[in-house]
């Protein structure tokens, strides 16, 4: 005869047993709806019902080492090996030893890593610290580079994440910092006021120019159907082929000039460098911090921001559950077109200091780039917007210092997207698949399942 089960009484205490793989899984724990006595199982981890702490060393490990913040920094090193390979491919070192490759393999693999390290080496000195400088405001000039780089990179890429995660496309981020860029820059050199003030405007305008640019393929995305990779897509060569025919006009046209550049901002409507004039870093860097700990507390810590991520896990649960998908929708391509919008106003009145058809150069589409390394959180885009921006400092001093093109650094970067993208791929490669949890046994599961129960 099978063995009965009785029920237990929640307020009697459970039994000491060991532990097993059906400990480690998560009971269901029947509830009791007070309004109609239906019950319902909610999802309690047993180690909770048992005092102890989820999880133990062994569990940590294995998630941060499974986890996809781990993937991220094993897509950056596989991309980084297999650039390595490509370095040494060209080198003429390795091509001369490969001849005798298998008299004396030892010099062919020395050669191969000498090239490699060679360039990785030149690549760290001209975007984090040269040693060999002069001094120590010479040795770190190439962090400053970095960071500058860095900062319309970070800004663009908080845009792409944030739309990520309302789950829209976000692909206009070029358009955004273009028609920001148009709109800093008039504001800097055809308004002349005093320098809080003139500044101010110009950040304004900025941020309101990529934010209408955005919020316009929110609307019409909302109101048509219309999908917004396609809309952003047709955005970015209106706003393009605007900002040239501006160029060509006398309003946006340097006086004298016959190519397409723009009077330089008045003094007060530019960014004030952070330490002094031997660097290029500017106020831009520090607005990127404070807009990474926004987005990060827009997400996570208010009301707007929990719509959007609902909306992007699954707007017809939304819309059930009462929130206004149309409106979010809107607002938050309004407000990642403003945070690309930054990325403009950065570009024109803190590297720049004027206006060109070049303005948005590719920070746009790596944003792209930058938003997938970091996993659309903020602080992860934060994170890969400062190594993107190292790797764009850096190709040019390792290509002084070793001949190794520039597009090597390219190809690196595509590979990390190529590695982002497939997961499982990057952990089957590092053996680092998640393990399997054994399914807990029936009669187990409807003991655990009794023990938390009503009598």
């Amino acid at each position: 005869m099978p063995e009965e089960h009785h029920p237990k009484h929640a307020d009697q205490p459970a039994k000491p047993h060991e532990p097993s793989a059906a400990a480690e899984e998560t009971a269901a724990v029947v509830a009791v709806d007070t309004a109609g006595g239906a019950i319902s199982p909610s999802a309690v981890p047993a180690t909770a019902q048992s005092g102890r702490l989820p999880g133990g060393p062994d569990t940590l490990m294995r998630k941060i080492f499974t986890g996809s913040g781990m993937v991220s920094v094993l897509a950056v090193l596989l991309a980084l090996i297999l650039g390595g390979l490509l370095i040494a491919a060209t080198d003429e070192r390795v091509a001369t030893t490969s001849g005798y490759l298998f008299a004396r393999p030892a010099d062919f693999l020395s050669a191969v890593w000498n090239a490699a390290t060679r360039s990785y080496i030149a690549l760290f000195q001209g975007s984090v610290f040269n040693p060999r400088g002069s001094s120590l405001a010479v040795q770190f000039a190439p962090l400053m580079e970095t960071l500058t780089i860095a900062t319309p990179l970070i800004t663009a890429g908080l845009g792409v994440a944030l739309a990520f995660r309302a789950g829209l496309f976000n692909i206009g981020a070029q358009g955004q910092i273009i028609m920001a860029g148009i709109l800093a820059a008039w504001v800097g050199f055809a308004l002349h006021l005093p320098l809080g003030l003139h500044l101010l405007l110009v950040l304004v305008a900025g941020i309101v120019g990529g934010a209408l640019w955005g919020g316009l393929v929110g609307l019409l995305k909302a109101r048509t159907g219309a999908h917004e990779v396609i809309l952003t897509i047709m955005f970015n060569y209106i706003a393009l082929y605007f900002l040239r025919y501006l160029l060509n006009t006398p309003a946006f046209q340097r006086p004298g000039e016959s190519n397409p550049i723009s009077p330089i901002l008045d003094p007060t409507a530019v960014y004030p460098q952070i330490f002094g004039s031997q660097y290029r870093l500017h106020l831009g860097f520090i607005l990127a911090i404070a807009a990474t700990v926004l987005v990060w507390w827009l997400l996570n810590r208010s009301t707007v921001g929990f719509e959007f991520r609902a909306v992007g896990a699954n707007p017809n649960a939304a819309l059930t559950a009462g929130i206004n998908v149309s409106r979010s929708t809107i607002l938050v391509m309004a407000i990642a077109g403003a945070l690309a919008g930054m990325s403009g106003v950065a570009q024109v009145a803190g590297t720049e200091k004027v206006l060109t058809d070049g303005v948005a150069a590719t920070y746009g589409f790596d944003a792209i780039t930058v938003a997938l390394l970091g996993r659309s959180t903020p602080w992860g885009t934060f994170a890969a917007g400062l190594l993107f921006g190292a790797f764009r400092a850096g190709a040019v001093q390792m290509q002084i210092q070793t001949g190794t093109p520039i597009d090597i650094v390219l190809v690196v970067q595509s590979l990390i997207v190529l590695f982002i993208a497939a997961p499982p791929l990057v952990r089957a490669i590092f053996g680092l698949n998640p393990r399997r949890k054994k399914p807990a046994k029936a009669g187990k599961s409807q003991q655990a399942a009794t023990t938390g129960g009503a009598a």
